[in-house]
């Protein structure tokens, strides 16, 4: 499907007598194209300039290249990834989190509270605790949540008072509560008491919170979620070596020649079943201003002649060899030559903003062809 998506945006750049047939052609291969996203709209770019978490920023380095490509497949949890911020700006340890976004369909694996502990503050006197208890409770009863029946404890640890930095909290009960039933999302509520639960005042330990600390600090919940979606049954292990198969990337997507000659055409026929470049350039789509990472991809495509006989260079599967050897016998009527065709397929992520600004990072199957073969 991808590959026809990909004719078609390039179909739409040649010459047309017709600019409405243009439009139209484009609008239909960018539509297909955010079916092959998982999407019916393209998000709306932030209307401000945005700085993606770090955290979010630092997971698509992780798994994945600089053009996407996943590094392994089985370093993410699920397939999407999404991260959402703290709605309250509250100085109070309160923290609302709108999760609107996220599908009645997708499966909730994991989802994490990340707080930043900033340095313990400066007493007076000897400091007589080095850790203290931290305890995050779900909020039942928003104006009563101190009250027996008000919440339920989700975590609870003891943290220690020498350092700073980022704190993370299991809560997944609390999270597939609130995408079960909206309603019942009252936040959540950090508490930091001593050892043994005994109260500090003021307490010791402080997590940036509010609107006083740097966008980097925020507190954030991190939500790990598999969408149903999976690609075909072809070999995706391991992380692709790319550069040594094919060229660099080209600046564009490949525009189609129209009206090339008979001898071009059937020199191609000629070259044996390899791999070819095939740019994705969001930004000539017109994505870049909601896709953070990759700018694009190497979606590469197979092109190229399966001749009997199919040598081991040629990949190919058993019915391959079989069907050749049929064809250049003649031994049954309309059967025609293996085609060149991926044998090999990778995934890739994308790093974007949705529509409520909210970061995701999305895995997609099937997305790079890895290697080519006769089948």
């Amino acid at each position: 499907m991808l590959g026809t998506v990909l004719l078609l945006l390039a179909l739409a750049k040649t010459a047309c007598p017709s600019p409405a047939s243009v439009a139209s052609r484009r609008a239909e291969a960018l539509k297909k194209l955010l079916e092959v996203f998982g999407m019916e709209d393209p998000p709306a770019p932030p209307a401000h300039f945005k700085q993606p978490p770090q955290y979010m920023v630092d997971l698509f380095n992780t798994v994945a290249n600089a053009d996407g490509v996943t590094k392994n497949p089985d370093i993410l949890e699920g397939n999407t990834v999404r991260s959402f911020l703290d709605k309250t700006h509250s100085e109070e340890m309160r923290f609302l989190f709108v999760l609107s976004s996220v599908a009645k369909s997708e499966k909730i694996l994991t989802a994490e509270l990340h707080l930043f502990r900033l340095w313990p503050r400066v007493t007076d006197g000897p400091k007589r605790h080095h850790f203290c208890q931290v305890s995050v409770y779900q909020v039942l009863e928003k104006d009563k949540p101190d009250t027996p029946g008000g919440k339920k404890l989700l975590a609870a640890r003891l943290v220690s008072l020498q350092t700073s930095g980022w704190e993370v909290f299991a809560i997944t009960p609390a999270v597939r509560d609130w995408t079960e039933d909206e309603s019942s999302n009252q936040g959540l509520l950090v508490t930091v008491q001593g050892l043994g639960g005994s109260p500090l005042d003021p307490p010791p330990l402080q997590f940036a919170s509010g609107r006083g600390h740097h966008e980097s600090k925020k507190p954030m919940l991190v939500l790990f979620t598999d969408d149903g979606r999976r690609g075909a049954s072809l070999p995706t292990a391991g992380f692709p070596d790319l550069k040594p198969q094919a060229p660099n990337l080209p600046a564009k997507m490949p525009v189609p020649k129209l009206g090339r000659s008979r001898s071009t055409r059937s020199l191609d026929r000629l070259q044996p079943c390899q791999r070819h470049p095939l740019s994705v350039d969001f930004e000539e789509i017109g994505w870049s201003g909601w896709i953070i990472s990759p700018r694009g991809y190497n979606a590469f495509h197979c092109k190229g002649s399966c001749p009997f006989p199919l040598g081991e260079n040629m990949r190919p599967t058993n019915h391959a060899t079989v069907q050749s050897i049929i064809n250049a016998l003649k031994l049954s009527e309309g059967v025609s030559s293996p085609c060149c065709v991926p044998d090999k397929l990778y995934s890739i992520n994308l790093l974007y903003f949705d529509d409520d600004e909210n970061v995701v990072l999305k895995q997609y199957d099937d997305m790079v062809a890895g290697s080519c073969g006769c089948h």
